[in-house]
């Protein structure tokens, strides 16, 4: 692998029972570039996503962070090893705090394990990062509310605060402006911006305008394959993707 690939997929093949879902998919990602993924229903895409994750292991091929192989590796290992991921329907822990939520992220990051005898509001290195990463999605001014009574663009919002929070290198988003209006996605669009300036990021979007603004490459899955990997301009005048997808409503990926 190049040294400058953050994420590389080599043949990655994922099967359920008689089904194959992954078919062979070869992608490589650039140190500090966006990329999309996008594809109609049951293209693969969160099958991809759950491989590079851990959350599933692959049944042939490899998957290369930084060079070193985290094909079977289990998801905690893969975060330790410096990627995050956020989640399509909210994994946050809606009675702690917005604050807290972020602090739970921090924690490993700054290499604390667990003991009973610690006291966590002493921790004051982890409160201290978890207020800045609140600050940089500007959630500050709410960091004391409960998760589950933020607003649904603040839900994801705290998402991303957790995905960053340990300082990964390579940064996985899962639909990150589903259920959002055009002002919402457009923060949303800013806000992923920023915060991911300078390490690499794949997403999954439905959101076109979202997809053509924010990646600087588009990779499109279809029945388990990415069928074109390119820029915008490029992706646009495929005509097989005109075919499987921008040719379809916006909201049929």
């Amino acid at each position: 692998m190049s040294a400058s690939h953050s994420l590389e997929l080599r043949g990655v093949r994922k099967a359920f029972g008689s089904t194959e879902v992954i078919c062979g998919v070869d992608l490589q990602l650039r140190e500090g570039e966006r990329c999309a993924l996008i594809g109609p229903n049951g293209a693969g895409k969160s099958s991809l996503f759950n491989l590079v994750s851990g959350r599933y292991t692959a049944d042939g091929g490899s998957i290369l962070l930084h060079g070193e192989d985290i094909t079977r590796l289990a998801p905690q290992q893969i975060n330790r090893m410096g990627l995050a991921r956020s989640f399509q329907i909210s994994s946050l822990f809606p009675r702690l705090s917005a604050f807290e939520n972020v602090r739970c992220a921090v924690l490993w990051k700054l290499g604390y394990r667990y003991a009973f005898w610690r006291r966590i509001g002493r921790l004051h290195d982890a409160a201290d990062r978890a207020a800045a990463v609140l600050d940089k999605v500007g959630l500050r001014s709410r960091a004391h509310l409960p998760a589950g009574e933020l607003s649904y663009a603040d839900q994801r919002a705290l998402e991303v605060a957790v995905t960053i929070a340990a300082d990964a290198s390579v940064i996985l988003l899962d639909e990150p402006t589903a259920g959002m209006n055009r002002a919402e996605a457009e923060a949303m669009v800013a806000l992923i911006r920023e915060v991911t300036a300078g390490k690499t990021l794949l997403m999954v979007e439905h959101d076109m305008e979202v997809v053509f603004d924010l990646a600087d490459r588009i990779a499109v899955m279809d029945n388990g394959r990415v069928i074109a990997c390119d820029d915008a301009h490029s992706i646009r005048a495929n005509p097989d993707v005109q075919r499987l997808y921008l040719n379809r409503s916006s909201h049929a990926a």
